[in-house]
Order: structure tokens, then sequence, then C-alpha cells
């Protein structure tokens, strides 16, 4: 069960809670909801899609040496994709040799199953970048190839497959398939586009085709999609190589495109779309780096038609990620291949409250009021307060261990932050 997270914080500012009040706080609000069921909290970017994790009563702060290691588990194969959990499971998508395999493991990183399910992309960056979505007594995973596949949670068992590229012809980019699959009420969601379709949603049990969306003729983007509620309906946000755009999850409507990604003359990017879009207050903030603009866009109460409120120039997060915090959005920027700073936004506005430099560029989640920041270049990780009015590091410590940038998300599960640095997987304990 998830906590109302959004809910606590709002209590906690409003009264300054120490640990034993927000331990007291935690365990109302445990009762309080002890009824509800929230579906699908282990996927792609946390719960929400939105790089926040629900977990309390973390650290405030790290001993100098970095939060208490747990495990290190190797053999997952190469990837830059995330690990999610449940109550009792992590898993974890990666390559071994031209295979991408899926690898199940308990809380304490034994391997329980690990099983192959297709080719891997075999061009530019061919790492595994599909962070597995686990549903019930089930998990979804989709190659760089199109092959998506659902196996049994607990034993690793096939349930079905289907070859997308095949049965839906879709169109890779120049990095293959970069997209983490979206669960919604009964279906699968995902984004071949091509020339016969855009958008397609599969039977959740089944494997089997529930609706397909018109085909823009476009290639896919970098982009995983997420689901939205605005003026109390529900829109899936999803891209190809060059619009962002919103979709019906009933019937597969193409509501709104927004041309976000203008080729040049060769007909190459000038982006990558690859950051899931994250919404609040009835806009969409959408950003890529590059030098590209983002873009703050206002979907109309209908849902069927977007404008432009502001367009920012500073903040152009590459492929790293956002969160959005009390009304201000946080992340990195670029200002080179190998070079970005520490930014915070303020949702409304647009005003950039502080630019800041630490170490570089890099992902970046949010859990109980602190902002774990990830610099791409060397690992170092920093505990940071979401705070507007400074770039303050709590501690920090280095992930040493692995090969290859620290692109991959960290995620926070069970009191855990979990670390995918190449082939390992690297736990550290973060609940006080």
């Amino acid at each position: 069960m998830r906590l109302k997270i959004r809910q606590l914080e709002m209590l906690e500012r409003k009264s300054g809670y120490g640990q034993l009040e927000r331990a007291i706080v935690v365990l109302l609000f445990f009762f309080a909801h002890c009824g509800a069921v929230y579906a699908q909290d282990a996927q792609w970017r946390g719960p929400d899609r939105d790089g926040k994790f629900p977990d309390l009563l973390l650290l405030r702060e790290w001993p100098e040496e970095g939060p208490e290691l747990l495990f290190t588990t190797e053999g997952i194969g190469k990837g830059f994709s995330s690990a999610v959990a449940t109550r009792d499971m992590i898993y974890v998508t990666g390559i071994k040799d031209t295979i991408e395999y899926v690898t199940a493991m308990d809380l304490e990183g034994n391997i329980l199953w690990q099983k192959p399910f297709g080719r891997s992309w075999n061009q530019s960056f061919p790492e595994s970048r599909c962070t597995p979505a686990v549903d019930g007594d089930r998990v979804y995973v989709l190659t760089g190839m199109d092959n998506m596949v659902c196996f049994n949670a607990k034993t690793g068992a096939e349930i079905w497959s289907v070859d997308i590229h095949e049965k839906y012809n879709s169109h890779w980019d120049m990095f293959g398939v970069s997209e983490s699959l979206l669960l919604v009420d009964d279906k699968v969601i995902a984004t071949p586009a091509g020339e016969s379709t855009t958008v397609i949603a599969l039977d959740k049990m089944t494997g089997e085709l529930v609706w397909k969306s018109e085909s823009m003729g476009a290639q896919r983007s970098n982009l995983s999609p997420a689901l939205i509620e605005h003026c109390g309906q529900k829109y899936i946000i999803t891209a190809t190589r060059t619009h962002t755009l919103g979709v019906d999850p009933e019937n597969g409507e193409i509501l709104w495109t927004y041309h976000y990604n203008i080729l040049d003359e060769k007909d190459e990017n000038t982006t990558i779309q690859s950051n899931t879009p994250v919404y609040l207050d009835s806009c969409l903030w959408i950003t890529s780096g590059w030098d590209k603009e983002s873009v703050m866009l206002e979907i109309a109460p209908d849902g069927r038609s977007v404008t432009e409120k502001y367009i920012d120039h500073t903040f152009d997060n590459q492929n790293h990620g956002v969160v959005v915090v009390d009304g201000h959005v946080y992340g990195s920027n670029f200002t080179g291949r190998q070079s970005g700073k520490w930014v915070c936004l303020n949702w409304h506005t647009g005003e950039i409250i502080w630019l800041a430099k630490w170490h570089n560029k890099g992902p970046i989640i949010y859990a109980d009021g602190m902002l774990y920041c990830y610099e791409e270049k060397r690992g170092n990780m920093a505990l940071v307060k979401a705070d507007p009015d400074g770039f303050k590091v709590i501690s920090s410590f280095r992930v040493k261990d692995g090969n290859g940038p620290h692109w991959a998300r960290p995620a926070i599960y069970n009191g855990m932050l979990l670390v995918r640095h190449g082939e390992l997987l690297i736990s550290y304990k973060v609940k006080s």
C-alpha cells in the first residue's frame, strides 16, 4: 500500500514535526488508509512515474562514508534501466551477450530466477533500458528490439509474448527501443510508432490487442509514457521522435499533439525526447537537453488541446528526469556532453530560482522531503533538502563499483536506495 506522501508533507510543513512525531503521523496514515488499494507501485520512476517515492522515515543525513551497504548483486547484465521492488521481490533487466534478461531477487539481493526475453538492440548504446512494470503476480518487460513479454512474477514462467515490431510495424530510432511499459487498468500501453499505428493497448492478461491509435508516420522516441489525471479524466502522455501527444486511454484516440523536436535539414534530431513529462495543475513540463528549450504546456479543460504557457532556455534536462516539489522543479541542465548544473525553477512562472554547480549533471529522485542527486560521470550521490532557498548538500558519497556512465535512475523501495551501475545492483540502507 502506498502512503499519501503529499498530505503528510503538508502536515510536516505546517507543524514542524520531529522524528517521533513523523513516526506517529505515518502510523495514523497507515490505519486511516489500510483499506485503500494502490496498484502498480513497482514501475518506472515510482508509483506516479514522476521520480517521487513514497517511503517515509528515511535518514536525514548519512555517515561520512555513505549509508550502510546492504548488498551488491552481480550478474544482472549490462543496462541503464532501473530496479523496482515489491514488498518481497526486486526486479531488474540487463543484457548478456545479445540477449536481454529479467532478474528477480529477494530483498537481500539473492537471485531467485533469471529469464531471457529476446534479442537486445545491437547498435548505439545497446544496454538494456526497459525498467520492469510489476502488477500483482505479473511482470512486464520490453526488449530493445520491441519484444514484449509477460512473466509470472514469482516463478519466472513466461505467460505470453508479442513481437511488437513484427505485428505492429514499429519504427525504431537510433537507440532502438528505450520504453518502460505503462499499465492502465487492464491494459499494457506501448508507443511503437510507425506506419500502422502510434500507440497500442494490449490486454495485460493475454497480450491481445485492445485498441491501436492512428498512425502519425513517425519514429519512436526514447520516452516512457505516463498516465495523468486532468480535470477528472485520465490521459496517456507519450511521444514520437518529434511530437508529444495526449491519448484517450479508453480508445486510443490521439487528442492533441505538440511538435517539440524540429529535425534539421538532414532529417536528424536537434534533441532526443527521453524524459517522461511531469504534470501539475493542468500543465506539462517538457524538457530534453542538448541546448533545446524546455516548454510548459497548459492542457485545455476538455483535454483536447494544449497551449504554450512559457518557454525556458536554462533548464534543459538531458535524459535524467526532474521532480516537482511544492511548486518547484528540481534537476540538472545541459551545458555540454560532459557537464551540467543543478537547477530549481518555479513551476508556475518559469523563473529560475537557483543554479548550483556540483560535480556534474545526472539523475534525480525524491523521497521524504529530500532530493537524491546522482551525478553521471563519477557516481557521486548527494542528499539535498528540496528547498528553493538554495542547493545545500547535507551528505554525499561515491558509488565506486560497476562500469560505465551513471545513467540508471536510482529508486527507493522498502527503505532501500537501489542503484544500478553497469552489471551490478547495489542496495543501501536509507531507512532511519
